[in-house]
């Protein structure tokens, strides 16, 4: 349990992989010339699924890596494949109805406040623990 983090960072990276392919996809499918950006509903959704799992991924690595240095290894990577699932959630939902993407994206958000907060504790025991 203590190396779950790292399995949990090479799973975020597979995903964010995954969406570059979604998008590649769709771009193709939908006949969405690059540099474009819009276009098909069906592209647009690819991408925004693709964007916004890349701006969630950069605030996520950074917070389980500290929660899971100073915090504990094991509860952050039960976190991070929490996010995971959230997140994962959160592409189908919102690849198939848009409309449905809240409670995936919630899961995901809750686990990373968590992960925010076993991160702030760790760190902040270890600045006010005597040098």
């Amino acid at each position: 349990m203590t190396h779950l983090p790292q399995l949990v960072v090479l799973l975020a990276a597979a995903l964010v992989f995954a969406t570059i392919v979604l998008t590649g996809r769709a771009r193709m499918k939908y006949g969405i010339k690059a540099p474009a950006v819009t276009g098909h509903p069906g592209f647009e959704r690819a991408y925004r699924v693709q964007m916004n799992t890349l701006e969630q991924t950069v605030l996520f690595l950074p917070v389980l890596w500290l929660a899971a240095a100073y915090g504990h290894p094991a509860w952050a990577g039960l976190l991070g494949l929490i996010w995971l699932i959230g997140r994962t959630w959160y592409i189908f939902s919102y690849l198939n109805n848009p409309v449905r993407r809240g409670p995936p994206f919630g899961l995901a958000m809750l686990a990373w406040l968590l992960l925010f907060v076993l991160a702030a504790w760790g760190v902040g025991r270890l600045l006010l623990s005597p040098a």
